[in-house]
């Protein structure tokens, strides 16, 4: 076989640092740190919108969402701007599968409809798992067919077995997927789990191995109620004190669902051990975007952009064909023990997830296709490019993801902004209104300090609005990505 297996697992709302051999002491993922020691960990890789619909319609075309008219989070169809991933990949002989969410379009009450061609031959949709679907909804009929109903289950969710979880009915799928046996070419399995997704129900017995009083406090300042007050907001709970909300309470709880995930993790990899698929199989761990959690008095997603949100983790492993680390790995954090960080490549490269298209059409001796505005991670897999370089800047966008002309929305103003971050400054753009937000990470990480009004930053201010606005222009081209001056 001269192309690799696929096996790509997609949590949902998982933020970046949340894996412990990447610097969270107070988490545990054996399995995700097994994986960042056989391959290659992303510590700065940045989803392309803070919403699910926009940044799945991203990362699998391999372009920004506003070129493939895939911005809102709740429309009535996948727009098909533009050709699947799965779908170039099928038609090369991958046999495809996938478990879980798609989300190209909205899922209210109804099965997602599929996309004219998404190229899997195995479809086991479930968007969450609750009960508000009339039919199509994959992980409840599973259920029904063993006797339970989840519309009961979803009574006390924390009592649900771990073994009825809707995390480990996609990874039962994907096993099965795995283990077929008249397969003649390369697979590719989507594994896209709606955890760690609000609302932050894991089952009891992981919930107990957290306690709340040991949980990291969020990233917060009194100023920050302020500062949130004064920024323009679409689709954003308000900004309260995390005490009000009991945030580490909700830590707890989200650091139980991903250890759920890990857990996982661990039962795929052993799966694929035990059909001797393990060495012929690049695995993919990611998340569409991440989770506020608390950070600047804020809860779950919406029109932020602040490292907690836009930030998420991505490990490539493919045991044997990437290098291991030759050098000291990048400071992670102030917890972090340089000993126990994973043997495995870590980079602090900026990289995007529109990224992850390209890369796997060059596994599969397949070109780009025109449009594609994503750069295969390749050179850095293969150890043939620096380690810590890959993009000058990366992008994400928000354009009227809620639509405040559907029913039951008009609570949103339909927002339009955007991010440009590079290696020191961030600055996002809310279109439209005078008040934007502009960070100087190196010397506030945290995001605390908005330097827009700030006088001493006007020179940065004016370079980077219009190094964004440039980009901006830039990502609507669809000609060959050697064309692209970025």
């Amino acid at each position: 076989m001269t192309h690799p297996n696929i096996l790509w697992f997609c949590a949902d709302q998982q933020r970046f640092d949340t894996i412990q051999a990447l610097g969270n002491p107070h988490i545990r993922t054996p399995n995700l740190d097994r994986l960042a020691a056989e391959g290659v960990a992303f510590t700065h890789a940045f989803c392309q919108s803070p919403i699910c619909t926009p940044s799945r319609a991203s990362f699998l075309t391999g372009r920004y969402p506003g070129s493939v008219r895939g911005c809102m989070n709740g429309n009535e169809e996948w727009g098909e701007g533009a050709p699947l991933v799965t779908k170039l990949l099928a038609d090369q002989g991958y046999d495809c599968g996938l478990a879980g969410k798609l989300h190209l379009a909205g899922a209210s009450g109804r099965q997602e409809p599929r996309p004219q061609a998404d190229g899997y031959r195995v479809f086991h949709w479930s968007h969450d798992p609750v009960d508000r679907y009339p039919s199509g909804h994959a992980y409840a009929d599973w259920l029904a067919a063993q006797g339970y109903a989840l519309r009961d289950l979803r009574e006390d969710p924390a009592s649900i077995p771990p073994q009825l979880h809707q995390t480990t009915w996609c990874t039962d799928r994907a096993i099965d997927f795995m283990a077929e046996k008249r397969r003649k070419g390369p697979w590719l399995m989507s594994v896209n789990v709606f955890d760690p997704h609000a609302p932050f129900d894991p089952p009891q017995e992981y919930l107990e191995r957290y306690d709340p009083t040991k949980m990291p406090s969020p990233l917060f300042r009194q100023s920050d109620l302020a500062t949130q007050a004064a920024i323009p907001s679409d689709f954003q709970n308000p900004a309260r004190p995390p005490e009000q909300f009991n945030a580490q309470k909700i830590i707890a709880a989200y650091y139980a669902m991903i250890e759920l995930i890990d857990e996982n993790i661990g039962r795929l990899l052993d799966a694929l051990e035990e059909t001797g698929q393990r060495e012929n199989t690049l695995i993919i761990f990611t998340s569409d975007h991440g989770e506020m959690l608390g950070d600047h008095g804020l809860l779950l997603k919406g029109c932020r952009f602040y490292e907690g949100l836009v930030r998420v983790p991505l490990i490539l492993s493919w045991p044997g064909h990437f290098p291991r680390r030759q050098e000291p790995p990048p400071d992670l954090s102030d917890d972090s023990d340089p000993a126990a960080l994973p043997a495995g490549l870590v980079s602090d490269a900026l990289v995007e997830l529109i990224d992850i298209a390209p890369t796997l059409l060059e596994l599969a001796d397949l070109p780009a296709p025109p449009g594609m505005q994503g750069r295969s991670l390749l050179p850095i897999l293969r150890g043939e490019a620096p380690p810590h370089q890959h993009r000058p800047f990366v992008r994400c966008e928000y354009y009227r993801a809620l639509n405040p002309d559907a029913p039951g929305q008009a609570q949103y103003e339909g927002s339009y902004a955007t991010m440009y971050r590079d290696e020191r400054y961030k600055i996002v753009v809310y279109h439209g209104h005078a008040q934007g937000e502009l960070y100087d990470l190196e010397e506030d990480p945290g995001e605390f300090d908005n330097r827009w009004d700030d006088p001493a930053y006007a020179d940065i201010r004016f370079d980077l609005m219009r190094r964004n606005f440039d980009a901006l222009a830039f990502s609507v081209d669809t000609g060959p990505p050697q064309t692209r001056p970025f």
